[in-house]
Protein backbone atom coordinates (compact mmCIF):
# COMPACT_ATOMS: atom_id res chain seq x y z
CA UNK A 1 0.00 0.00 0.00
CA UNK A 2 1.97 2.88 -1.29
CA UNK A 3 -0.92 5.65 -0.32
CA UNK A 4 -2.89 4.70 2.38
CA UNK A 5 -6.48 5.04 2.13
CA UNK A 6 -7.94 8.43 3.47
CA UNK A 7 -10.17 6.21 5.99
CA UNK A 8 -6.30 5.27 7.76
CA UNK A 9 -5.34 8.37 8.80
CA UNK A 10 -9.02 9.48 9.64
CA UNK A 11 -9.14 6.67 12.22
CA UNK A 12 -5.40 7.22 13.60
CA UNK A 13 -6.93 11.13 14.22
CA UNK A 14 -10.20 9.69 15.97
CA UNK A 15 -8.18 7.12 17.76
CA UNK A 16 -5.65 10.16 18.98
CA UNK A 17 -8.58 12.62 19.91
CA UNK A 18 -10.23 9.74 22.25
CA UNK A 19 -7.16 9.76 23.82
CA UNK A 20 -6.45 13.62 24.48
CA UNK A 21 -3.70 13.81 22.12
CA UNK A 22 -3.47 15.00 18.28
CA UNK A 23 -1.31 14.14 15.52
CA UNK A 24 0.60 16.67 15.94
CA UNK A 25 1.34 16.40 19.86
CA UNK A 26 2.03 12.67 20.01
CA UNK A 27 4.63 10.66 19.76
CA UNK A 28 2.78 7.47 19.05
CA UNK A 29 2.85 5.92 15.74
CA UNK A 30 1.50 3.31 13.41
CA UNK A 31 1.95 0.97 10.57
CA UNK A 32 -1.16 -0.06 8.25
CA UNK A 33 -1.68 -3.28 6.95
CA UNK A 34 -3.98 -6.11 6.02
CA UNK A 35 -3.72 -9.71 7.15
CA UNK A 36 -2.68 -12.73 4.76
CA UNK A 37 -1.99 -12.76 0.83
CA UNK A 38 -5.23 -12.77 -0.76
CA UNK A 39 -8.54 -10.59 -0.98
CA UNK A 40 -10.74 -12.93 0.72
CA UNK A 41 -8.58 -13.77 3.85
CA UNK A 42 -7.41 -10.21 4.69
CA UNK A 43 -10.74 -9.56 4.46
CA UNK A 44 -12.36 -12.36 6.42
CA UNK A 45 -9.83 -11.72 9.14
CA UNK A 46 -10.08 -8.26 9.95
CA UNK A 47 -14.24 -8.99 10.26
CA UNK A 48 -12.61 -11.60 12.22
CA UNK A 49 -11.09 -8.84 15.25
CA UNK A 50 -13.56 -6.43 14.64
CA UNK A 51 -16.43 -9.60 16.03
CA UNK A 52 -13.67 -10.15 18.70
CA UNK A 53 -13.16 -13.61 17.57
CA UNK A 54 -9.48 -12.96 16.04
CA UNK A 55 -6.81 -12.11 19.09
CA UNK A 56 -3.62 -12.99 17.49
CA UNK A 57 -1.53 -13.62 14.40
CA UNK A 58 1.19 -15.79 13.48
CA UNK A 59 4.39 -14.69 11.76
CA UNK A 60 7.45 -16.88 10.31
CA UNK A 61 10.78 -15.57 11.82
CA UNK A 62 12.45 -16.73 8.14
CA UNK A 63 10.31 -14.97 5.90
CA UNK A 64 10.78 -11.33 8.52
CA UNK A 65 14.40 -12.43 8.37
CA UNK A 66 14.62 -12.88 4.41
CA UNK A 67 12.50 -9.70 3.90
CA UNK A 68 14.40 -7.39 6.24
CA UNK A 69 11.10 -6.59 7.82
CA UNK A 70 11.39 -4.73 11.33
CA UNK A 71 10.38 -7.35 14.01
CA UNK A 72 7.38 -6.50 16.00
CA UNK A 73 7.46 -4.40 19.36
CA UNK A 74 5.20 -4.99 22.40
CA UNK A 75 3.28 -2.04 22.74
CA UNK A 76 2.96 -1.22 18.86
CA UNK A 77 0.06 -0.01 17.24
CA UNK A 78 -1.20 -0.68 13.58
CA UNK A 79 -4.28 -0.03 11.34
CA UNK A 80 -5.50 -3.44 10.48
CA UNK A 81 -7.48 -2.79 7.32
CA UNK A 82 -9.39 -4.54 4.47
CA UNK A 83 -7.54 -5.81 1.08
CA UNK A 84 -8.97 -2.23 -0.42
CA UNK A 85 -6.45 -0.59 2.55
CA UNK A 86 -10.22 0.81 4.45
CA UNK A 87 -9.14 1.01 7.46
CA UNK A 88 -11.15 -1.22 10.25
CA UNK A 89 -9.85 -0.98 13.55
CA UNK A 90 -6.09 -0.57 15.63
CA UNK A 91 -4.79 -2.69 17.33
CA UNK A 92 -1.92 -2.37 20.10
CA UNK A 93 0.66 -6.05 20.60
CA UNK A 94 0.29 -6.76 23.79
CA UNK A 95 2.61 -10.22 24.05
CA UNK A 96 5.48 -11.54 21.55
CA UNK A 97 6.67 -15.07 22.15
CA UNK A 98 8.36 -16.91 19.47
CA UNK A 99 8.50 -20.80 19.44
CA UNK A 100 8.73 -23.50 16.82
CA UNK A 101 6.30 -23.97 14.49
CA UNK A 102 5.68 -27.49 15.72
CA UNK A 103 5.19 -25.77 19.73
CA UNK A 104 2.71 -23.68 19.21
CA UNK A 105 -0.05 -24.27 21.44
CA UNK A 106 -3.94 -24.68 21.49
CA UNK A 107 -4.38 -21.63 23.36
CA UNK A 108 -2.60 -19.45 20.44
CA UNK A 109 -4.20 -21.57 17.83
CA UNK A 110 -7.82 -20.25 19.46
CA UNK A 111 -6.60 -17.00 20.07
CA UNK A 112 -5.76 -16.86 16.28
CA UNK A 113 -10.37 -17.28 15.79
CA UNK A 114 -9.47 -18.90 12.61
CA UNK A 115 -11.79 -22.01 11.08
CA UNK A 116 -12.83 -23.93 14.38
CA UNK A 117 -9.85 -22.32 16.15
CA UNK A 118 -8.40 -25.87 16.67
CA UNK A 119 -4.70 -26.40 17.09
CA UNK A 120 -5.09 -28.87 14.45
CA UNK A 121 -6.72 -26.34 12.17
CA UNK A 122 -4.23 -24.09 12.97
CA UNK A 123 -1.37 -26.38 12.09
CA UNK A 124 -2.70 -27.30 8.55
CA UNK A 125 -3.47 -23.86 7.19
CA UNK A 126 -0.29 -22.29 8.53
CA UNK A 127 1.85 -24.96 7.18
CA UNK A 128 -0.02 -24.42 3.49
CA UNK A 129 0.58 -20.66 4.17
CA UNK A 130 4.00 -20.42 5.75
CA UNK A 131 5.20 -23.07 2.75
CA UNK A 132 4.04 -20.67 0.16
CA UNK A 133 5.51 -17.95 1.54
CA UNK A 134 9.00 -19.51 2.45
CA UNK A 135 8.90 -21.17 -1.47
CA UNK A 136 8.58 -17.90 -2.73
CA UNK A 137 12.20 -16.37 -0.56
CA UNK A 138 13.83 -19.47 -1.74
CA UNK A 139 13.58 -21.14 1.49
CA UNK A 140 12.05 -24.61 2.57
CA UNK A 141 9.16 -25.03 5.64
CA UNK A 142 10.08 -26.81 8.79
CA UNK A 143 8.21 -28.26 11.64
CA UNK A 144 10.96 -26.35 13.83
CA UNK A 145 11.01 -23.46 12.11
CA UNK A 146 10.33 -20.55 14.15
CA UNK A 147 7.21 -18.67 14.55
CA UNK A 148 6.32 -15.28 15.82
CA UNK A 149 2.85 -15.45 18.01
CA UNK A 150 1.33 -12.48 18.56
CA UNK A 151 -1.17 -11.62 20.67
CA UNK A 152 -3.18 -8.25 20.14
CA UNK A 153 -6.00 -6.69 21.64
CA UNK A 154 -8.18 -3.75 19.59
CA UNK A 155 -8.02 -0.37 20.88
CA UNK A 156 -10.16 1.65 18.44
CA UNK A 157 -12.91 1.62 17.77
CA UNK A 158 -14.35 0.82 21.13
CA UNK A 159 -15.86 -2.27 21.63
CA UNK A 160 -18.00 -2.70 24.23
CA UNK A 161 -18.31 -6.64 26.09
CA UNK A 162 -14.63 -7.74 24.96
Amino acid sequence: MNTPHPSVKNMWKEYLKSIGETPESTSKTYTAWHFCNTRPAADELAELVLKGEKRGTATSIWSLEAEKEPMPEVGELSIITDWNGHAKCIIKTVILETVPFNEVTEAFAAAEGEGDKSLEYWRKVHQEVFSQELSELGLQFSEEMPVLCETFEVVWPPQPGI
